[in-house]
């Protein structure tokens, strides 16, 4: 395929306005996908992706479209997640592409990640190509929406094709505006190779399969390959192009979106923004890659039984393959024993991490309430960065706290302005700025620490707001903070996997809430267990967990009363004894109720 007959585009949008439902009636129109073999989210290959209704991987797939003009192009598609945890998917798919169609719903209008993601395409120079969807809606307002979109970036309301994804309706425009308006890609099919790895799965069969976007020379299937970072020469096993399933060819040539199956078999060997180069007639200059990521969330992964630790790695280690936003370093608990502490880009994101295990690995897990980095200066000078409670360092050697703050965006109709004031300001936020985007909806400005949107800040919001809000974040700074670490002692002894790390205006109400929490979780044992919440040596709540008596006065019917009291004595004398040598045993639900101790807010 000639270079000028080739288009390589993604589509970008909010959270649930129409992308992969786009896509596949993309893929209709082209004839990529036979009608019989059709089915909804076809580019959404994860179980987890269906049953939840989003997207969580980009995924590409190669299409053939014989345009207006009579040429037939190669239209190379790559459909990108909407939810803000998965923005580095997103910023990943736009370095392999010249276009972007960014897909608004005609109903709701410009959202908040509609303008992130529009702004990470802008960065990245491509030509936007916007479209209204969903125009069947009864509260469909294409036009005011268009309106808004020619606002926003400056491309006559009368040129965005106004469609319904769901039906079919004209659906041909936007691949007409692809070939018209997306520039076809630079690259020189002589030149050295020169291959930029934006994506990769784990296959037990062909190894770490790369997905990559060529951009200079050619890649034949018998070629010896060699990727740059680390010097490794390996010899593709397959070479190919997703239509949408993976389909062998013998060349991927300048321009073209395909993937290699390297045959390698270890994470370490084969990373996402590595360039793939030939052994014999190198590239001199690597690509530039991907900006190192950030995680923002942190928390202890464990097996729950201790036999599945090496599962587990295995697990992790090819899961992070096919997410590079996953980092992860051993970890060891004295109440979970060995397990990894693991860094996410949000709470969605660890959640979906944590059913991904489950399932496709078949673990059993235990995960420990998840926290944030903190940047600590100490006494002798030094600096330190934690991100668990178990690191926090004794506070008689701490100057000074700094915890992560974030500047959110929040749009929302202008009904909600009074109830999501209140939200934020009781959470520790400070209000920004506001700008109004037309009469009905306003984009609110704020900063907030980061700990406080953590579990169940986007639940609220859109309680709150009845959906309508939608929320983007981004990190901002870091700021002095008054942080304390809240211990869990069961039994007199510190439950480390259960401590977490407060703000000294919530130790009382977050340390009664915890006990309150444990004294329903944990079992009745044969003797009194007390739970206390501390701060160092200073408790600062506890309730008992009343032992399970047996009654052994049943069998005395009335006489001497010391008869009874001798009974009661021996009995009490026996739990006292148990005590001394009883262990308690937290169960699971123990961790699972930490992370759903804002909910009582």
């Amino acid at each position: 395929m000639r270079t000028d007959h080739i288009r390589n585009f993604c589509i970008i949008a909010h959270i649930d306005h129409g992308k992969s439902t786009l896509a596949d009636r993309l893929l209709q129109l082209t004839g990529t996908v036979p009608d019989r073999e059709m089915h909804e989210q076809m580019l959404d290959s994860m179980d987890l992706e269906r049953e939840k209704g989003v997207t969580i991987k980009a995924s590409a797939v190669r299409m053939s479209y014989a345009a207006k003009d009579g040429q037939v192009y190669e239209l190379n598609l790559i459909d990108t997640p909407g939810h803000v945890d998965f923005g580095y998917e997103v910023s990943r798919a736009l370095k392999a592409c010249e276009g972007a169609v960014l897909v608004v719903d005609a109903s709701q209008g410009v959202e908040a990640q509609t303008l992130a993601n529009l702004y990470q395409a802008i960065e990245q120079n491509l030509e936007i190509i916007p479209v209204v969807n969903k125009i069947d809606l009864p509260a469909a307002r294409p036009d005011e929406v268009a309106q808004e979109l020619e606002d926003l970036i400056g491309i006559d309301a009368a040129d965005i094709p106004h469609v319904s994804a769901k039906e079919g309706v004209n659906v041909e425009a936007v691949l007409q505006a692809v070939v018209e308006r997306v520039p076809p890609p630079k690259g020189d099919p002589d030149a050295p190779l020169q291959a930029l790895i934006f994506d990769s799965h784990y296959d037990a069969y062909k190894g770490v399969v790369a997905y990559v976007r060529v951009i200079n020379g050619r890649i034949h299937r018998r070629d010896l390959l060699r990727l740059m970072s680390t010097g490794i020469d390996t010899e593709p096993l397959e070479i190919g192009v997703f239509a949408p399933v993976m389909q062998p060819i013998d060349e991927l040539q300048a321009g073209e979106v395909g993937y290699v199956a390297t045959g390698l078999k270890t994470v370490r060997e084969c990373r996402v923004g590595d360039t793939l180069t030939t052994a014999a007639r190198p590239s001199t200059d690597a690509l530039p890659g991907f900006l190192p990521l950030k995680p923002m969330v942190f928390a202890g992964i464990y097996p729950s039984e201790a036999d599945d630790y090496n599962l587990l790695r295995d697990a992790l280690e090819k899961l992070q393959l096919n997410d590079a936003s996953l980092i992860y370093q051993p970890e060891t608990s004295q109440a979970l024993g060995f397990g990894f502490r693991c860094g996410f880009l949000g709470l969605f994101h660890m959640e979906i991490i944590q059913e991904r295990l489950e399932r496709e690995y078949d673990l059993d897990l235990v995960f420990t309430a998840p926290s944030v980095e903190y940047q600590i200066t100490l006494t002798d000078g030094k600096e330190i960065v934690i991100d668990s409670p178990s690191e926090m360092p004794d506070p008689n050697f701490i100057v000074e706290i700094r915890e992560p703050w974030v500047e959110i965006n929040v749009i929302t109709p202008t009904d909600f302005i009074g109830t999501i004031m209140d939200l934020v300001t009781r959470r520790r936020g400070e209000f920004k700025n506001q700008e109004y985007l037309d009469q009905r909806r306003v984009q609110l400005s704020y900063r907030i620490p980061l700990t406080e949107i953590l579990v169940d800040f986007y639940n609220d919001l859109k309680a709150r707001t009845r959906g309508y809000a939608s929320l983007d974040y981004h990190l901002d700074e870091y700021q002095p903070a008054e942080m304390v670490k809240l211990d869990l002692l069961v039994g007199g002894q510190i439950v480390d996997a259960l401590s977490i790390i407060v703000h000294a205006d919530q130790t009382y109400n977050k340390g009664q809430r915890l006990v309150s929490k444990m004294k329903d979780v944990i079992p009745r044992q044969q003797f009194d267990v007390a739970i206390q919440a501390a701060v160092g040596k200073r408790v600062i709540s506890r309730a008992n967990v009343k032992a399970v008596r047996k009654d052994v006065l049943a069998k005395c019917y009335g006489g001497d009363i010391t008869r009874k009291r001798k009974l009661l004595e021996k009995q009490k004398k026996g739990k006292k004894r148990m005590k001394m040598v009883g262990s308690v045993e937290v169960p699971q639900e123990a961790f699972m109720a930490v992370l759903r101790l804002e909910e009582e807010d």
